[in-house]
């Protein structure tokens, strides 16, 4: 049985605080912006949503401590977000969705503009869609005359090299395209963007054969967890 205070039961008590804690919250979303709230009182808001009459605070924390970051969290595989203690595909849900609206909004920012015109964008997209990716993931960003990304290939998963990515291919689809450049891209699982000896290798290949037909190779960027690099940047194109 309930434990009564005066005539309000201590499950009334419970939900009055939770509601006052639920509405200080939105108000200082809606008050204070972008670091209005920390990383676990995001998690905690989204999942009001999906389970409005659970207290998600400690849920939200012991998603934290179980992937490492608000990224890692949402950046996390459904099946083991649904299926995490107190969770299910309803709270994975709400959670992936977030994930998916900031990939489509980065990805617009992207396609607005001339990439090398809007570098940071193009970073900031690459970095939300890659840098927790579990597997080596290969794309090639094809570019117009005017810079303005065309078309974003997934040339394939496995490590960078001529068995998973042809220069010839590449140049190929890029002709095919009507495309004038290029940029590689690919993350690395382990975290570190630090580009190996074989990055550096097929990106020279890959420039040497656009440069035959015309085709510019503007940068290979390499994402990782701690960041990224760009070939170019470190004078290895």
């Amino acid at each position: 049985m309930a434990e009564k205070t005066g005539t309000e039961t201590a499950s009334d008590v419970s939900r009055r605080d939770t509601a006052g804690h639920r509405a200080r919250l939105r108000k200082r979303l809606l008050d204070g912006g972008a670091e209005a709230l920390a990383d676990h009182e995001v998690l905690e808001y989204l999942l009001m949503t999906a389970r409005p009459r659970v207290d998600t605070k400690p849920i939200a924390k012991s998603l934290i401590r179980r992937f490492g970051s608000l990224a890692g969290v949402l950046n996390a595989d459904p099946a083991s977000l649904a299926g995490h203690p107190q969770m299910g595909e309803t709270s994975a849900a709400a959670l992936k969705i977030v994930a998916l609206a900031a990939r489509r909004l980065a990805r617009q920012e992207v396609r607005q503009k001339p990439v090398l015109g809007s570098w940071q964008a193009l970073l900031d997209y690459l970095q939300i869609d890659m840098a927790h990716l579990t597997v080596e993931r290969v794309r090639v960003l094809y570019l117009n005359a005017q810079n303005i990304l065309i078309h974003d290939e997934h040339v394939g998963d496995g490590s960078i090299d001529e068995a998973a990515i042809h220069p010839r291919e590449v140049i190929r689809r890029a002709l095919d395209l009507g495309a004038t450049a290029l940029i590689l891209v690919h993350n690395h699982p382990s975290g570190s963007p630090e580009p190996s000896r074989a990055d550096i290798q097929i990106t020279n290949r890959i420039a040497e054969a656009g440069r035959l037909l015309g085709i510019t190779v503007h940068d290979h960027i390499v994402i990782g967890r701690e960041g990224h690099v760009s070939l170019r940047a470190k004078g290895l194109i």
